[in-house]
């Protein structure tokens, strides 16, 4: 596997161009198939939107021990019932999102050949990509995207961030530090939620110094068939948690809900927090990761940045012992992170059938 991850098996086309070039129909690798369609579900001209639970993050912290039971309560639930929840009040600046959010527009409006001095391969999906996966004629999504790492330290190289826009670099990586601070302390909620140490997720993860987290920018063009295909197809994030900052102008991010697909209604300057595959597999099940995909649009472009709060690539994730019991022993075999997400790498988002192949032998029964 790790060969055929050198770089991409066709050449690679830039939707953005595509959607540029004013063609009426798009490309039949686009064109899902028909199960796998937005508007068998939904007008994707006007999708039904849903409030995911929102939490005052402030509160999490507060003196008054009954504000902060029910805000943990709040998450609890949350991350039971939906595996998506948006936090308000969480400390990072909204004029550094805006500016970021800003410089990464800027980014993608540059002409192809300077973005495509940034152009990435499968090795490590550091730079400006098209696809995700590297099986020959593969469905492809419609979006482009850039993909840099911002944890461990040791593996940050800025000389791969884009030197145009000029404040690109000292926003992301100002927002990015940021951001990361927030995905700590998220995991320290998680962990007291679970009864676990305050500290436990995160050592489980590596400690706080030695995560591994990245950003991923998204950009969804306008598209002439949105009924056809999809942004981003079904998948669970196979990391930590995700920090998403959505489009607030534009909804697009779906999450499926007893087998319903639906949209997510951004709030205002605030964060959307999913669980990851990780999670799910080091609280044996009590938190799970949820499928979501991407819609798009035939009117406007779409941008969103989600940080990815992951494992130490090289640490094994398994179920906490702590929350093994007799009737409940663990679900999941152990992994590295590193082996887990080659999978993805390799073939591409595929729904939940990553973590679930995981399970062992006797709970797959």
């Amino acid at each position: 596997m790790m060969k055929s991850l050198l770089c991409w098996p066709e050449p690679v086309i830039r939707v953005q161009s595509l959607a540029a070039s004013g063609i009426r129909e798009i490309p039949e690798r686009y064109i899902k198939s028909p199960s796998h369609r937005p508007s068998l579900n939904n007008d994707v001209s006007q999708p039904q939107e849903v409030d995911v639970p929102v939490i005052d993050f402030q509160n999490l912290f507060s003196s008054d021990r009954g504000l902060c039971d029910e805000a943990l309560r709040c998450v609890h639930n949350a991350c039971r019932e939906w595996g998506f929840f948006q936090i308000v009040n969480h400390g990072v600046s909204h004029e550094l999102m805006k500016r970021t959010c800003e410089v990464w527009h800027e980014f993608f409006n540059l002409p192809l050949e300077e973005k495509q001095k940034y152009a990435n391969t499968p090795a490590t999906y550091e730079g400006y990509g098209s696809r995700v996966g590297v099986e020959k004629g593969a469905s492809l999504d419609w979006s482009d995207y850039f993909f840099l790492l911002l944890m461990p330290l040791s593996l940050v190289n800025q000389s791969k961030w884009p030197a145009i826009p000029a404040s690109c670099r000292e926003l992301v990586a100002e927002y990015g530090s940021e951001v990361v601070r927030l995905g700590g302390k998220l995991m320290k909620v998680l962990s007291m939620n679970l009864g676990l140490e305050e500290d436990s997720l995160l050592k489980s993860f590596g400690g706080e110094e030695n995560v591994g987290a990245c950003l991923r920018v998204s950009y969804y063009p306008k598209c002439p068939q949105p009924d056809l295909t999809l942004g981003l197809s079904p998948h669970s994030d196979p990391g930590g948690l995700t920090i998403l900052l959505p489009d607030e102008n534009v909804g697009g991010l779906q999450v499926c809900r007893k087998g319903s697909w639906l949209t997510v209604k951004p709030v205002p300057n605030a964060f959307i927090i999913n669980i990851g595959d990780q999670i799910q597999v080091l609280s044996n099940a009590i938190y799970q990761s949820v499928e979501h995909r991407v819609i798009v649009n035939s009117n406007e472009d779409r941008v969103s940045l989600a940080i990815f709060y992951n494992p130490r690539s090289d640490q094994l994730i398994e179920p906490c012992k702590k929350l093994l019991t007799k009737d409940r022993p663990a679900l999941y075999k152990p992994m590295t992170y590193a082996e887990y997400r080659l999978t993805i790498r390799a073939k591409g988002p595929c729904g939940k059938k990553q973590v679930e192949s995981l399970k062992s032998p006797r709970q797959s029964d």
